[in-house]
């Protein structure tokens, strides 16, 4: 039975795997390289041929002769059209009347007094109004506050130049937003 397993032995020995070797592996080649050995197939044939309009279609393309490059289509611009119909005549009638209509619209008041006297709101009225008579003034009275606003500004802009003018009169004048009045002309 010993020399049994020794032969085994022996027979593994000879066959056991051996310590791997470090191979460089073959670079794959993704570029197609032509051959001359295969003649290059003619497709003239089957490319599509494009004639100006109007003129004759061209024959078939031989191999023998190349085909000469079209030149390119001049562009010329759009032609204008009357686009106004009776239909958008009416629509615009209709809008700029009913724009005549509007008489508010979202803007700016700068709030210049808010307090219980009413003396003091009639003195910064006075004065405000004595420098700049321009401006439109409201004093609006809730139960025990008076509230003195002055202009209709339609953008935030020149509400800050109108509130750059009162601050001498008023340095706690603040902007609120509320709606104001487009046409101060009747």
């Amino acid at each position: 039975m010993l020399l049994l397993s020794l032969s085994l032995l022996a027979a593994c020995a000879t066959t056991a795997p051996t310590a791997p070797v470090a191979t460089t592996p073959a670079p794959t080649d993704t570029v197609r390289k032509t051959t001359a050995l295969i003649p290059a197939e003619d497709l003239t044939k089957y490319r599509p041929t494009f004639a100006p309009a109007g003129a004759a279609p061209a024959p078939g393309p031989t191999a023998a002769a190349p085909r000469p490059a079209a030149p390119p289509a001049p562009k010329t611009a759009p032609v204008p059209t009357n686009a106004v119909t009776a239909q958008l005549e009416q629509r615009l009638r209709d809008q700029a009347f009913t724009n005549q209509n509007v008489k508010y619209t979202s803007g700016y008041r700068i709030r210049v007094y808010l307090g219980l006297e009413r003396e003091q709101a009639m003195t910064i009225r006075r004065q405000i109004i004595g420098r700049y008579p321009e401006e439109t003034d409201y004093l609006t009275f809730k139960q025990p506050v008076y509230r003195l606003y002055i202009g209709d500004y339609i953008t935030k802009l020149d509400a800050a130049r109108g509130l750059a003018r009162v601050r001498q009169f008023a340095p706690k004048a603040e902007l609120e937003p509320m709606q104001v009045l487009l046409n101060k002309t009747p």
